[in-house]
């Protein structure tokens, strides 16, 4: 077919090889493009520089998602599924493909794609490389030229037929995701799977916290948002007791009672944590916080008290001991 200027989208020509299937997609923001591709030099030899399919993995960029390779989006976005095209790239336009080229290679070997990087805007990271490692790309930061790209469609995903990682997701979207995985992990608990449901718990955690990196800390927002992760994490932390994960849920409920000093089932949690490993001083401490905060709980902490300190006890009746203080405490918070 005849090379064609690509419509309102100067300095870069398409060429089809290969006619895909059905109309041209719709392409709204979140879409998922997923497709293989050659990378050539211009020059006489048509000089390969990276090919997916020796990767041993098609390529994935979401529409609208700020892609290093914005003409990408362009591309592909032109495309019909089953489409191979050949695209002719100005240089203005691949001036950031070695910093491309290399976090897929590094990512294609297992590594992190942002190795060695700053955080700054990705022609600050340009200028900021001495090397990639990578002669060839090295070559391109230094000589910035017009390559060529051979894209091949494979799949179109529409943005709610996937899983979608929580940096992809609007704001409304993540708190409307939080709720749907509280639900999940408490059907999981109720099943005893707890591995599974202290990942969704952590998953919503997290959701929650990027929503509130974004708020004025004291505002009311991130005053709210620093509530709703409460639950969330004490019924992961309660997961990692089932799973006697006890130096996790300390640290866990180190940082959350930072932030809610009268938290008594923090406190509660973190006692298990440490009687299980045997700091006595510390479970001690956090029980008789649970007692000073809630006063129906005092007669078990003073009881608790008078007892002869673990130290002077048999290993026997130390164990014996611990076991009924917590069971007498998880039977009182919880009824």
């Amino acid at each position: 077919m005849e090379e064609t200027y690509l419509l309102d989208y100067p300095g870069v020509r398409k060429k089809i090889l290969a006619g895909g299937s059905g109309p041209l997609p719709h392409f709204p923001t979140g879409t998922k493009l997923v497709f293989h591709f050659q990378t050539l030099l211009d020059n006489f030899e048509r000089t390969v520089i990276d090919d997916s399919r020796l990767a041993g993995r098609p390529a994935e960029i979401f529409v609208g998602k700020m892609f290093k390779m914005e003409v990408w989006e362009t591309l592909l976005t032109s495309m019909r599924v089953g489409e191979v095209a050949e695209f002719w790239c100005d240089a203005i336009h691949t001036g950031l493909y070695p910093i491309v080229s290399k976090g897929m290679r590094l990512i294609a070997q297992g590594k992190d794609p942002l190795e060695g990087q700053r955080h700054m805007c990705g022609m600050g990271n340009l200028f900021h490389y001495h090397s990639t490692g990578f002669p060839e790309l090295d070559e391109l930061m230094r000589t910035p030229q017009p390559l060529i790209f051979i894209m091949e469609l494979l799949q179109v995903r529409d943005p709610m037929s996937y899983h979608r990682e929580s940096w992809m997701m609007e704001k409304d979207e993540k708190l409307q995701t939080v709720p749907v995985l509280h639900m999940q992990g408490n059907a999981l608990v109720k099943q005893k799977q707890y591995r599974e449901a202290a990942s969704k718990y952590k998953e919503a955690v997290l959701l929650l916290k990027t929503v509130q990196s974004r708020e004025m800390p004291g505002d009311i927002d991130y005053i709210n948002l620093g509530r709703m992760i409460v639950p969330l994490e004490l019924n992961y932390c309660q997961c990692m007791l089932e799973l006697e994960e006890y130096y996790e849920v300390i640290d866990h409920m180190d940082e959350l009672l930072e932030k809610h000093k009268d938290c008594v089932k923090g406190y509660y949690k973190r006692a298990k944590a440490h009687a299980a490993v045997w700091n006595e001083k510390e479970a001690r401490r956090d029980f008789n916080m649970v007692a000073q905060l809630d006063i129906t709980l005092a007669k078990l902490v003073s009881y608790q008290s008078s007892l002869p300190p673990v130290a002077s006890c048999g290993l026997y009746k130390s164990i014996v001991l611990s076991f009924i203080l917590i069971h007498s405490f998880h039977m009182l918070l919880n009824r």
